[in-house]
């Protein structure tokens, strides 16, 4: 590998960091302008002046922004996330198992969605035009049109409730059979598929169709390969940049977007987490969250970077 594609690499590194150290800043303004009072909240609004004082005295609520904003950021750089206020108790733990739920959640929909679609992308390019490649669009484009938490809805209905197929409380805890934990999270690891899968399909047909258009595709044709050949040796293999970067995309929605999917099938993930914690104005949980979120988002969007440029012989080999 030579120095101008490490400098490449490092450049994109580099960039990833800046960028999730303004987004920490971006959540903690957000949070803290928050309107309402976190020590009224936690002590209800019969709490009087005296006794809110002192909540917030003890929380550090009264100490500068920007004290507060280094502490936090301190803490997260030194592995250490905080306590949660609405109950005393540290946020690591819990947080780290809810991610765990999350994260595996999201490799299960991935590990249906991104080989699925790769398939599909070549059956329409093989079928270009023809009544499969428009059945495979029209079936994606309808995906696409649809919002997930509708998708999750109608997943409930027919299959958990009509059919009783699976349950529509996707429950799983420490300990659980491995067989079970997986009949848990089908119908919102079915929900999560059908919302990504349309779209890399769909970028893989366009990625392989703009191949198909060069020039050496023709040379192939002109030498008498078949259609297969010509997609999967040729065309394919040179269109793998923006299946990466589509692919990588809709990773990073699959732990990032996952809370909607989360909150409708009560899946004990880091969204559920997030959305429990919102509604009890417990900031630092809030905050964690977030940037983990955007840990995942900004991380999966740097390796497609990097993938990008692995991929392409003109960065690998400069002149």
């Amino acid at each position: 590998m030579k120095s101008p594609l490490l400098k490449l690499v490092a450049q994109r590194v580099g960039l990833s960091v800046i960028l999730l150290f303004a987004v920490s800043l971006l959540i903690f303004v957000g949070t803290q302008i928050l309107p309402g009072d976190v020590a009224q909240s936690i002590l209800g609004q019969s709490a009087t002046p005296e006794a809110v004082a002192n909540l917030r005295e003890s929380l550090g609520l009264n100490q500068p922004a920007y004290l507060r904003y280094l502490e936090w950021l301190g803490g997260l750089l030194t592995g250490h996330l905080g306590n949660a206020l609405s109950n005393g108790l540290p946020i690591g733990p819990e947080l780290w198992q809810r991610l765990k739920n999350t994260l595996f959640l999201a490799f299960w929909a991935a590990a249906i969605s991104v080989p699925l679609s790769t398939v599909l992308g070549l059956i329409a390019v093989r079928h270009k035009n023809g009544f499969i490649d428009k059945m495979i669009s029209a079936t994606t484009l309808l995906t696409i049109s649809l919002p997930d938490f509708f998708i999750g809805y109608l997943l409930i209905y027919f299959v958990a409730v009509k059919l009783g197929w699976f349950t529509s409380v996707s429950t799983v805890f420490d300990g659980m059979p491995f067989l079970q934990r997986m009949n848990a999270i089908v119908l919102p690891a079915t929900a999560l598929t059908l919302v990504v899968l349309a779209q890399m399909m769909r970028m893989t047909r366009a990625a392989i169709l703009n191949v198909m258009q060069s020039a050496y595709v023709e040379t192939a044709q002109l030498k008498g390969l078949s259609q297969f050949e010509i997609i999967w040796h040729h065309a394919f293999p040179n269109s793998i940049a923006p299946i990466i970067n589509v692919i990588m995309l809709n990773l990073a929605y699959l732990v990032v977007g996952v809370v909607v999917i989360e909150v409708i099938f009560v899946y004990p993930g880091m969204g559920q987490y997030l959305v429990d914690h919102v509604a009890k104005r417990d900031v630092p949980v809030v905050q964690d969250c977030g940037l983990i979120f955007a840990a995942v988002y900004i991380g999966l969007n740097m390796l497609a970077d990097i993938f990008a440029i692995l991929s392409n012989p003109r960065l690998r080999h400069p002149k």
